[in-house]
């Protein structure tokens, strides 16, 4: 491994052995003399990759067969338009839960695209002395007036995840961005799941799209054709050239998750992960988390000094000693350890041998 442990929310770290093996056929890829960079989007080798990335995420997911998988531009935020024109023809109407900064940039996007009484949103944490709780509304008496209710299952920014299953009488439509393939989920249970690339998939550039073929079959508002569900289904998501780079090392991941044990494997190390630094967090008077427990991101830790005046010392030292990344979003401060698919425990643990060290130098 790297001396330095990349603590980067996104773009996020990836995979040592894939960045390895990106190196060594950068300039050679497949035998072919030149990078997968360089050659058509169109050619049988490009195509045989495709197909495997498509067979290897299925599995990986346990996509059912009803749901088209799409490999897209536009990251998450090019899905927060792309799901409202897609869908919201005819002055549909949707439901927004918001549980933190992505969920509400997606009702921000959403509003711009519709007249106001297309989009309803609902807040969905409250905040007691401090500690934020996913508390989700009754939703089953609203009757069917909703084209696809939207949530974010893992807030980046405000540390949340949502592990409940969401009651919903609608299509459910999920950005599972940060969280994608961190832990097992039953897809059949979603209308359409999205998300950018740069956490636990690959580089940024790329976005995946999982929607249930029934979906597709609502009206859409006029949209670009790059963003077009139905295009991309029709094209095998090159109705444009796409970002093949990206593609090839999306599907390098995934053969690299299948080798460590799937997605229920990762879970397993994810979990001992976030607890590793949770119990750390709960057993220190100088250190602090704001989430209840039940709500608490396994991909994204946040946390508080006690002193704050430290904070520009602690990200400092952190990076001296190979710890970079730590520093909190500006919208809510404090640090945050993003700790994704691709993060070793190793790199947790020496997050908190560094942080059981400043903790006591400063109390000195």
């Amino acid at each position: 491994m790297s001396a330095t442990y990349n603590f980067c929310a996104g773009p996020a770290m990836l995979p040592q052995v894939v960045m390895q093996k990106a190196q060594s056929e950068l300039l050679d890829w497949n035998g072919l003399g030149t990078s997968v960079m360089e050659i058509s989007h169109r050619s049988k080798e490009f195509i045989a990759l495709t197909e495997q990335a498509e067979v290897d995420l299925r599995e990986l997911m346990s996509i059912p067969s009803n749901y088209h998988l799409l490999f897209m531009h536009g990251g998450g935020r090019g899905q927060f338009s792309a799901v409202v024109n897609n869908f919201l023809g005819d002055k549909g109407k949707a439901l927004y839960l918001v549980s933190g900064s992505w969920s509400k940039a997606a009702v921000e996007e959403a509003v711009k695209l519709t007249s106001k009484d297309q989009i309803e949103s609902i807040n969905i944490v409250k905040n007691d002395n401090g500690i934020n709780t996913v508390v989700i509304p009754e939703l089953s008496g609203k009757g069917d007036e909703y084209r696809y209710l939207h949530y974010c299952p893992n807030e980046t920014v405000d540390g949340i995840e949502i592990f409940d299953d969401i009651d919903s009488p609608w299509p459910i439509i999920a950005d599972m961005s940060s969280n994608i393939m961190s832990r097992e989920i039953d897809v059949s249970k979603f209308g359409l799941i999205y998300a950018g690339a740069q956490k636990n998939i690959g580089p940024s550039g790329l976005s995946i799209v999982i929607v249930r073929d029934d979906m597709l079959t609502l009206p859409s508002l006029p949209q670009s054709s790059i963003m077009d569900y139905r295009l991309a289904v029709k094209h095998g998501s090159m109705y444009n050239t796409p970002p093949t780079f990206a593609w090839y090392l999306a599907a390098e991941v995934f053969t690299w998750l299948k080798s460590v044990g799937g997605v229920s494997g990762m879970a397993k190390v994810n979990l001992d992960k976030a607890k590793l630094l949770y119990d750390f967090i709960d057993s220190s008077d100088f250190y602090s988390n704001a989430v209840a427990v039940q709500n608490r991101s396994v991909m994204n830790v946040t946390f508080y000094l006690k002193d704050e005046t430290l904070n520009a010392e602690f990200v400092s030292q952190a990076k001296t000693a190979g710890l970079v990344a730590l520093k909190g979003h500006r919208s809510v401060g404090g640090m945050r350890a993003s700790i994704y698919n691709a993060m070793p425990i190793e790199g947790v643990e020496k997050l908190v041998e560094f942080m059981k060290g400043f903790a006591d130098k400063s109390a000195t």
